[in-house]
């Protein structure tokens, strides 16, 4: 009887892995230039197919809850959760449509649609790429190998260099968890750093140079006094207090 055991997908994830190195400051100037945005008030719109659409809604829950630290929400919102709005449009006007005319209707000039995909070449995320440049929006692109559709049709891509699609989707994950570490760097100090400079605060909410707190300043101070009691105001009963 064999009992060896098969450490094939291991080894190609190790192999993967090492290369994806390389991408780190790729993921660290999305992180960056996405702190930027959402802090000045736009947002980003997310999609994927299958276990693309899983790490797509993993991307947006770190963003609209948190990662590691607590920060205050952002905007992020992932175009396949919405089911009943997906099974309207697929039904009514093709699967192709599916994400791109919900690109139509939540985005804006400014806003980020990052599309994530294995292939590179799925047409619902295509016709949203295309659709998305045409409002003015900023196109980026999780794939696998290059070059792809997706890659050529973004302005931006990351493309994991892997054989199989398992192996794409676990380094897309890594992806995902290195942009949100990028993120809430930039948020924390990339205010702080240019408080002053252009009306924004400092993270701790302290006043620009012209006294009005800005956008990431606002929102680090709501966050950090959701739940606390007001001075002078009513006290929560204990458990168990009527």
């Amino acid at each position: 009887m064999n009992t060896a055991t098969d450490t094939t997908h291991c080894d190609d994830l190790a192999k993967a892995l090492e290369a994806f190195r390389d991408h780190a400051p790729l993921i660290e100037r999305w992180g960056t230039e996405l702190a930027r945005r959402l802090g000045s008030g736009a947002r980003l719109l997310v999609a994927g197919n299958g276990g693309s659409a899983a790490q797509a809604q993993h991307l947006t829950a770190e963003l609209v809850g948190r990662y590691r630290e607590d920060r205050p929400p952002f905007s992020a919102l992932a175009l396949h959760a919405d089911t009943s709005s997906t099974t309207a449009i697929a039904n009514d006007y093709g699967v192709q449509e599916l994400f791109a005319r919900q690109t139509a209707a939540h985005g804006r000039p400014g806003d980020v649609l990052l599309l994530l995909s294995t292939s590179g070449a799925s047409a619902n995320l295509l016709s949203a790429a295309e659709r998305a440049h045409r409002l003015g929006m900023t196109v980026w692109a999780l794939t696998g190998r290059s070059p792809n559709p997706l890659q050529l049709g973004a302005d931006d891509a990351l493309c994991v260099d892997a054989p199989v699609a398992a192996t794409v989707q676990e380094l897309h994950l890594v992806a995902v968890h290195m942009l949100c570490e990028s993120f809430d760097r930039a948020v924390e100090s990339g205010a702080a750093a240019d408080a002053g400079a252009d009306g924004t605060p400092a993270a701790d909410g302290t006043p620009a140079a012209d006294g009005k707190p800005g956008v990431v300043g606002r929102l680090v101070g709501r966050a950090r006094t959701v739940g606390r009691t007001p001075p002078g105001g009513p006290v929560a009963p204990r458990k168990g207090q009527a």
